[in-house]
């Protein structure tokens, strides 16, 4: 079968983000940036949703892919400091679906299984993980909402995520 590669980012020494070709079928890892409130319900409902409700990063996961939460404040809007990474999960769905929450909110979801885990502090990995460039601003890079990670960044947080 003939696919056409998907792009994969990575980091350059600038901070800026670069391109690199991967097959379809490679295990891709994401960060995905959502409030401590709305991992809850998202683990309570088995999905995974980016970008307030948007459809576009949420279609670049695929089934098998492997996700971390993050979690900078307690809530959306406001809310307290979390700075953790909250949640680990599987990618299982195909692709989005638009879930009915209200009449005027309908967003895009992505079915996933979360897995048992420890809710852990971000700060203390930013010397460790190659998606963070700049310690001094370690979390700019979550300000992206959903994005890929090398597997090793993905190793060293689920590690530690799961160690008991």
């Amino acid at each position: 079968m003939n696919r056409r590669p998907a792009a994969r980012m990575r980091g350059n020494v600038t901070g800026l983000q670069l391109a690199d070709p991967v097959t379809a079928d490679e295990q891709r890892f994401w960060i995905n940036t959502v409030s401590l409130d709305h991992v809850d319900a998202a683990i309570e409902g088995g999905f995974a949703q980016a970008d307030h409700g948007a459809n576009k990063r949420l279609r670049q996961p695929r089934r098998g892919d492997e996700m971390i939460f993050y979690s900078p404040r307690t809530e959306l809007r406001g809310g307290e400091p979390v700075r953790r990474f909250t949640a680990l999960a599987t990618i299982t769905g195909n692709e989005p679906y638009q879930a009915h929450v209200t009449d005027d909110f309908h967003p895009w979801r992505l079915a996933v299984q979360f897995h048992p885990c420890r809710r852990i502090e971000a700060k203390q990995l930013i010397d460790r993980l190659s998606f963070i460039t700049d310690p001094a601003h370690w979390g700019l890079p979550f300000r992206r909402g959903l994005f890929a990670i090398p597997r090793s960044d993905y190793e060293t947080i689920s590690i530690l995520m799961t160690a008991c």
